[in-house]
């Protein structure tokens, strides 16, 4: 038996607890980690379903950043004599795979669980095919002589027959193998692997494990980290808050009652029996004069919101992620300024994801060139700027330019004029 399949099996097991919670929270079926044994005979199946749910903002706020927009060739490096076709070659491949789309399922799992991958392989014409992976289907190894590089990967799933395949990835051929019986739940053990029949090993001309692999704030060679990694304690926090206010106002509708100077029958097990029934259609009446009634103060429910809030300040501290994102009608930004200064750490984030993930898919297009017959080629990843530049706020830098003195016909070409249009403006007097 294939000693990696013990070893890709292991890295699978080990690392799908992670991602199953990251997903979780993401869809929002959270751990009520605080709640006691009381609160959950009682509430329980009230509230179970219940989570103010904030984890998505956190992915999706760097997900919507990230909007790739195109390759170009890198022409320091670039082998091509023809930039212009090799660029048309890239889009036709990154088109036809329907990656404008894809790109962002492959950004938003490798956010919220801190890992994606991507398969490549020729189609029976020998076109390129990409094929975005969940985290939780794939591993890598790295090369520890070459940190970066990887040696092999795998990837399993399980058939429509309920069966489980393996494929394993070398640079020089892919290994595949599938179960004996049909599985259930979980892994399978590796001596129930077999190598899959009619083409259990095929050749890998290309030099190159086909598997590329996007991690996330992740250390060199190493799996990535989740981008609500540190804001899932503050989640459990602001659900138990939440859950609190939502207990307190459930008595709130109800104030608890008291009455004191009665006398109090038992029962034949001497157990206290109740003398009023409490509800809208009861009345309590006592014959005795000395009988007094009253009811129990409620929560100020305004410290909850308190608490409430501070969790999402929180949220947005540990997570980089704006306030605004968390709370929309937050009032404080009285500028475009003011909004970008409490943006300047998101937006170094987004930068350095698009660094990162920039560099896997230029990998990524290179190798899908390398199948399609074009080896040798260098690409640059093109992204939408995260914080473009408004119209207003264009023109108000140009006018700033211009008090230094920006010649009048320079102002008008960074405005959007044509050079032959700046000139007669400038010829004409239409500009002072």
């Amino acid at each position: 038996m294939n000693k990696y399949i013990d070893e890709a099996l292991d890295d699978i097991r080990l690392r799908a607890e992670k991602y199953l919670r990251s997903e979780r929270y993401y869809e929002g079926r959270h751990d009520l980690a605080f709640a006691t044994d009381k609160f959950k005979t009682t509430f329980g199946s009230l509230f179970r379903e219940f989570a103010l749910n904030l984890c998505p903002a956190i992915c999706d706020a760097v997900r919507d950043k990230l909007r790739v927009t195109g390759f170009s060739p890198d022409t320091e490096a670039a082998a091509s004599s023809d930039p212009v076709r090799l660029a048309t070659h890239v889009r036709r491949i990154w088109n036809a795979n329907g990656m404008r789309h894809r790109a962002g399922e492959v950004h938003k799992e490798a956010l919220k669980c801190g890992d994606a991958y991507v398969i490549i392989w020729p189609d029976e014409r020998g076109r390129a095919t990409i094929f975005p992976n969940r985290a939780a289907n794939c591993t890598v190894t790295y090369d520890d002589e070459q940190p970066g590089r990887i040696v092999r990967a795998a990837k399993y799933w399980r058939t429509a027959e309920k069966r489980f395949r393996l494929n394993l990835f070398y640079p020089d051929r892919i290994e595949k193998y599938i179960t004996t019986d049909t599985c259930e739940g979980a892994l399978p053990e590796p001596g129930k692997l077999v190598p899959f029949a009619g083409s259990a090993v095929i050749d890998n001309p290309y030099g190159v494990v086909p598997v590329f692999h996007f991690a996330n704030n992740a250390d060199l060679a190493l799996p990535g980290r989740s981008e609500l990694e540190p804001a899932l304690p503050i989640q459990d926090g602001l659900n138990k808050s939440v859950l609190d206010m939502l207990v307190a106002m459930e008595y709130a509708a109800f104030r608890q009652r008291w009455a004191a100077g009665i006398e109090v029958e038992y029962d034949a097990a001497g157990e206290p029996v109740a003398p009023f029934k409490s509800g809208a259609d009861h009345i309590w009446m006592s014959q005795n004069a000395d009988t007094r009634f009253g009811d129990f103060n409620t929560a100020a429910l305004d410290q909850f919101l308190l608490v409430k809030d501070s969790f999402r300040i929180d949220m947005a501290l540990v997570s980089g992620t704006p306030l605004h994102y968390f709370t929309p009608n937050l009032q404080g930004f009285h500028s475009g300024e003011n909004l970008k200064q409490s943006e300047s750490r998101f937006l170094a984030k987004v930068r350095d994801r698009q660094s990162s993930f920039g560099q896997i898919w230029a990998d990524v297009m290179r190798f899908a060139l390398t199948v399609e017959g074009r080896p040798d080629e260098t690409l640059l990843t093109e992204w939408e700027d995260p914080a473009p530049t408004s119209d207003r706020e264009l023109l108000e830098n140009i006018l700033l330019k211009k008090q230094i003195g920006l010649p009048v016909e320079q102002a008008l070409i960074e405005a959007g004029y044509g050079e032959a249009d700046a000139k007669r403006m400038v010829k004409g007097s239409i500009v002072e």
